[in-house]
C-alpha cells in the first residue's frame, strides 16, 4: 500500500489525502496518517514544484563532467555549490570525479561555467537535446 501510495506522489506531490486514499481503496484519515508516516521516517523528503528551464530563461542545458583530485575535491564542491547555473551534482566512481547539471541562458554563460569548473582540471560538456520524464523510485522497503 506504501508503495502505491509513494507512487502516486512523486507522480503529482498535490494530491490531497482523500484523493490518496480514493486512488489506493483507503478512506481519507487511512491514507493521511499513512503520508504522515512515510514524512516523519524520511521516506518522503520533501515536496517541491518542477519548473521549466526554457519558459524562464534558461535555453541551455548541459552536463559537465569533471576529473580533479582529491585535494581539489572540496574546492570544486565549493564553487559549484555557489553557482547559480549548477542545479545538481553528483560525485561519481571513474574516470570523471564530478558530473553537474548545467543550466544557462546562452552559450557564453556556458562558457564562463565551463571555464569557472575547468581550473580544477579536465571537464567534458554534453548539451542535452532532450529530457524523457523519470521513473519514480520504487523502493526495496518502505518505513
Amino acid at each position: 500500500m506504501d508503495r502505491r501510495i509513494l507512487e502516486l506522489l512523486q507522480d503529482d506531490g498535490r494530491l490531497t489525502g482523500a484523493e490518496v486514499g480514493r486512488r489506493v481503496g483507503l478512506s481519507q484519515p487511512a491514507a493521511s496518517a499513512r503520508i504522515a508516516r512515510l514524512e516523519k521516517t524520511g521516506v518522503i523528503s520533501g515536496y517541491h514544484a518542477v519548473v521549466d528551464a526554457a519558459v524562464v530563461g534558461l535555453n541551455i542545458r548541459a552536463v559537465i563532467r569533471l576529473r580533479t583530485t582529491h585535494a581539489q575535491l572540496g574546492p570544486a564542491l565549493q564553487l559549484a555549490s555557489q553557482m547559480e547555473e549548477v542545479t545538481s551534482t553528483l560525485r561519481v566512481t571513474g574516470e570523471d570525479c564530478l558530473i553537474f547539471d548545467v543550466h544557462c541562458v546562452d552559450a557564453a554563460r556556458l562558457e564562463r561555467v565551463v571555464d569557472s569548473l575547468a581550473r580544477f582540471g579536465p571537464v567534458t560538456t554534453s548539451l542535452v537535446l532532450r529530457e524523457y520524464p523519470a521513473k519514480p523510485l520504487a523502493p526495496a522497503s518502505v518505513g
